[in-house]
């Protein structure tokens, strides 16, 4: 009872992000509701007991991925208001219409022919043991690359400060940063 519980809460968050990323005006808006829609995932691994897979979940698409996002935003100033209706392609909306709908059929037809994909047959490459991976794995990442795993959340935190230093605006009251020469 209580996991068809958190099933359908996450899958509501994760339902309600996605849509709010397709529907949201304003890029920024769009980017924190990919943000909702991976942590609604990563509810979702927890409660299928992948701890891992939603932690990687949390901390590699929603910290570092929309992040990215976001420098994108920022730096290309595309939160600023455009007129979106001046760069429609002729026929681009019907070119996605027809696109989307044969998506759909395709993957309705894999849904159909695949039938049961669940054998329930053994294995033949050998029994997979989760925790001796996860382990193995965590060793690997703590141990022999700690430095290059530290050194690249610096350069994401660099790059944070750098993105928000280059699309900051500055303000009437201080000066401009490069004085323009005059001619001679």
């Amino acid at each position: 009872m209580v996991d068809a519980l958190v099933f359908f809460i996450a899958a509501g968050v994760c339902l309600t992000g996605a849509l709010g990323v397709i529907l949201a005006r304003n890029p920024v808006h769009s980017a924190l509701m990919l943000v909702m829609t991976l942590f609604g995932i990563a509810v979702q691994f927890v409660a299928q007991e992948a701890h891992f897979l939603a932690a990687v979940q949390v901390i590699v698409y929603a910290g570092a991925i929309v992040v990215l996002f976001l420098f994108v935003i920022m730096l290309l100033g595309v939160d600023r208001a455009q007129d979106l209706e001046l760069s429609i392609l002729p026929g681009q909306r019907w070119a996605a219409l027809v696109f989307g709908a044969g998506s759909l059929l395709v993957l309705g037809s894999l849904i159909v022919v695949v039938g049961e994909p669940v054998t329930g047959a053994k294995a033949v490459g050998g029994s997979a043991s989760t925790a001796e991976n996860v382990r193995l794995l965590a060793r690997s990442l703590f141990s022999d690359h700690v430095y290059a795993f530290e050194l690249t959340s610096l350069l994401l935190v660099i790059a944070v400060i750098g993105a928000v230093v280059l699309a900051r605006k500055p303000s009437q009251s201080e000066p401009p940063l490069v004085e323009e020469r005059g001619e001679n």
